[in-house]
């Protein structure tokens, strides 16, 4: 606790040491502890979607462009929003 209260009273930063067990004890992120925002938690795709991921991220680049811009124009007509990797 003595710690704790040091690094609050002067704003200085735990060791790096400290940094990991900390979050894991806490149930955060090392960023999360040091003030940044939540990472958003990403999953790779199942199934048949994850099957043709897979098999497109093998394509040559301009074909995966391809994919990518079919993609974009179907999720987008789909959703209603406009959907722009860029």
């Amino acid at each position: 606790m003595v710690e704790r209260e040091f690094w609050e009273r002067t704003g200085a930063l735990p060791n790096s040491k400290v940094l990991v067990p900390m979050a894991r004890i806490l149930g955060v992120t090392v960023e999360e502890l040091l003030g940044e925002s939540k990472p958003k938690r990403s999953r790779p795709a199942g199934g048949r979607m994850g099957e043709l991921f897979e098999a497109a991220s093998k394509l040559p680049r301009r074909q995966q462009q391809k994919v990518v811009e079919l993609l974009e124009l179907f999720v987008s007509k789909h959703s209603g929003r406009k959907v722009n990797g860029k």
